[in-house]
């Protein structure tokens, strides 16, 4: 069973150093300290693991370090600075991990993107060697790229002449919509093994400038210099500390102060719970700050993040997650209320931000959802989120029992998904002026009105529910998860087009699907036949 929590103290493969408001992240990729059997991670090359210590970095440097503005990502290894996922662990994998591998690091790559955009965190990628595949990627979803002119350094996307395959984690798409390169250039680039070298690299726009040798460490630390002093003035408040989670794991579930996760392995299905906040609640940034990372949004998201995360890689047949909350939904909405007030303080800011960030992995997770809206549900503001995620919300119709769904201030922007629209916007996108009519309706919505205004799929009575909830389960776990995977995918994110929808959306059908081609993986695949005196061999036919 693979653990996405970790820590600096128990990194194998990063040195997180700080110095002011300057951190440097280094990478030096111990080859046997591997996630499973039958590989070594040679050239700095990284498995789930080493991507599993970048995330949490990225994320506790927002927490834990407010007052950083620049990140530097360097290698610790003369000449190489990532050599990108291994391969032999692609090739010996199965094709659900090797999906979620790139959905995971891709995830990981827009975190650093969202760190630039939203908390002032610039990243500078010092690649003092060659940055191949994942880890060019890597050095693209930073701000700005630097590469070390030694006459033998160079950058490349070897995926497709190598492998059989695509740059797995969005670096096609970030060559073109982000670096904007040339399409043309970049057609040349994507199919040269060997990459380009600084000079033709800086040319075409796949850097942003190098050094030689000698001046390399000097030009580095002139820029981050330079980006420093044109950021905004460093916080002087300081980080909160975040602590392990506490989770209780047996074979039935995972249980986390305030979510639930039951699974039903004979049904193919898994109740996932989140418990609304008990009544004493923070009101003031003090009072929030004092509280760090026991404050309920930051600790009940960060249970759902990483019960979304065990799910994904651990429990590869559970295909359909039942998502309910429990508990009071006046506690949220005062929640949220304080969130709102209080956003432009730094802290909360990040709680908001990470809540977004939660919500965007449950959309991109390959399991249906389905919303149960029922007596003692919380299904408000922030909460309400889930139910908008949803592929269909079900809600209790009963005559003697309260059910209800309210809005927040959080429900109008504050928690946008991957087309950059609040989940409301993309719900009624034939009818956008539903969006004000919700947002402004006085009180709850009980399961009539919340009928009427588009927000629940069905609403069955009391003497129906049970039968039609427990059929619908039945009916969607005996579909096929192929065939769901990509419809979900495809009606999930209406609206417009972004450059993190691209990324997904290809990620999902297109890597999907040729991850298990035979021109890559069969026995004659690319893939297969990496590394050994054998040559691939490809049906020609395009398809």
């Amino acid at each position: 069973m693979i653990n996405f929590e970790t820590a600096p103290e128990r990194y194998k493969h990063w040195r997180l150093q700080l110095d002011g408001p300057i951190a440097t992240l280094s990478l030096d990729v111990q080859e046997d300290a591997t996630l499973a059997e039958g590989y070594k991670l040679k050239l700095n090359s990284y498995d789930l693991g080493v991507d599993i210590e970048l995330a949490d970095a990225i994320q506790r440097l927002r927490f834990e370090h407010p007052e950083v503005r620049a990140v530097i990502i360097k290698s610790q290894r003369p000449r190489i600075f990532c050599a990108g996922a291994n391969i032999y662990m692609l090739g010996t994998s199965a094709h659900a991990f090797k999906v979620n591998f790139c959905k995971f690091t891709n995830e990981t790559r827009c975190a650093i993107e969202d760190a630039s955009a939203h908390s002032g965190q610039r990243y500078i990628a010092a690649l003092n060697g060659t940055a191949s595949g994942g880890g060019y990627e890597l050095a693209i979803a930073c701000d700005e790229i630097y590469l070390v002119d030694d006459g033998n350094s160079a950058v490349s996307l070897p995926e497709v002449p190598l492998l059989g395959v695509l740059p797995g984690t969005g670096g096609l798409t970030r060559l073109v919509d982000k670096r904007k390169v040339r399409r043309d250039r970049a057609d040349v680039f994507s199919t040269l093994a060997e990459g380009l070298k600084a000079k033709r690299a800086k040319e075409w726009g796949l850097i942003d400038d190098y050094f030689p040798t000698s001046k390399f460490e000097d030009g580095i630390a002139t820029r981050v210099q330079q980006l420093i002093e044109q950021s905004a003035p460093q916080q002087s408040a300081r980080g909160i500390e975040l602590h392990p989670l506490q989770v209780e794991a047996t074979d039935e579930g995972r249980e986390y102060r305030y979510v639930s996760l039951k699974l039903h392995r004979a049904g193919r299905y898994a109740d996932l719970t989140v418990r609304a906040p008990e009544a004493d609640l923070a009101t003031t940034p003090a009072e929030i700050e004092r509280l760090g990372d026991a404050y309920w949004p930051l600790q009940a998201y960060r249970e759902l993040d990483d019960a979304l995360l065990h799910l994904r890689i651990n429990e590869l047949e559970i295909g359909l997650v039942c998502l309910r909350t429990a508990g009071e939904i006046e506690h949220v909405l005062t929640v949220d209320r304080t969130l709102a007030a209080h956003r432009d303080h730094w802290f909360v800011r990040e709680i908001i931000l990470n809540m977004a960030r939660v919500l965007r992995r449950l959309d991109l997770t390959a399991k249906s959802f389905f919303a149960l809206i029922e007596p003692g549900s919380c299904f408000a503001g922030n909460l309400l989120e889930l139910a908008l995620s949803a592929d269909r919300t079900y809600m209790l119709n009963s005559p003697d029992e309260k059910v209800e769904l309210a809005t927040s201030e959080l429900n109008a922007g504050a928690l946008p998904m991957s087309n950059g629209l609040m989940r409301l916007q993309s719900r009624f996108l034939a009818e956008p002026e539903r969006v004000n009519e919700v947002l402004a309706h006085k009180g709850r919505f009980d399961t009539d009105a919340a009928e009427a205004a588009g927000l629940v799929t069905f609403a069955p009575d009391d003497l129906d529910w049970a039968d039609e909830v427990r059929v619908a389960i039945e009916e969607r776990t005996s579909l096929s998860p192929d065939a769901l995977t990509g419809m979900e995918a495809s009606l999930r994110f209406a609206g417009p087009e972004t450059m993190d929808t691209k990324i997904y959306g290809r990620l999902t059908a297109w890597q999907n699907w040729i991850f298990q081609r035979p021109n890559a993986t069969g026995p004659q695949g690319a893939l297969t036949n990496y590394g050994k005196p054998t040559q691939p061999q490809f049906d020609y036919k395009r398809t």
